[in-house]
């Protein structure tokens, strides 16, 4: 039996108003980190404002986020994102 743990991990993915610089990052509060982000407290972000939440998932434990996160920063992850949003980006 695999146990259950309350805690639930994200991974996100923003996307750059200004430059169309997409951003992959982890955390167990979405809406914390996301003001965070476009608070400019955050310095890889920071000098692209605004950024947009465009996709994220959720993942039952930390060491699996941050795996899918590494992912979505590879070249396959780069790819997996842009064809999985490819209708919602045409319309950027």
């Amino acid at each position: 039996m695999i146990p259950v743990r309350n805690s639930q991990w994200y991974t996100y993915i923003l996307y750059s108003i200004k430059d169309g610089f997409f951003y992959a990052g982890c955390t167990h509060d979405l809406k914390r980190r996301l003001k965070e982000h476009n608070n400019g407290e955050v310095l890889s972000t920071k000098h692209r404002l605004p950024m947009k939440l465009v996709y994220y998932e959720v993942c039952l434990n930390k060491k699996d986020a941050y795996s899918r996160e590494k992912y979505f920063k590879s070249g396959m992850g780069r790819r997996y994102i842009k064809n999985r949003l490819k209708n919602y980006l045409s319309l950027l």
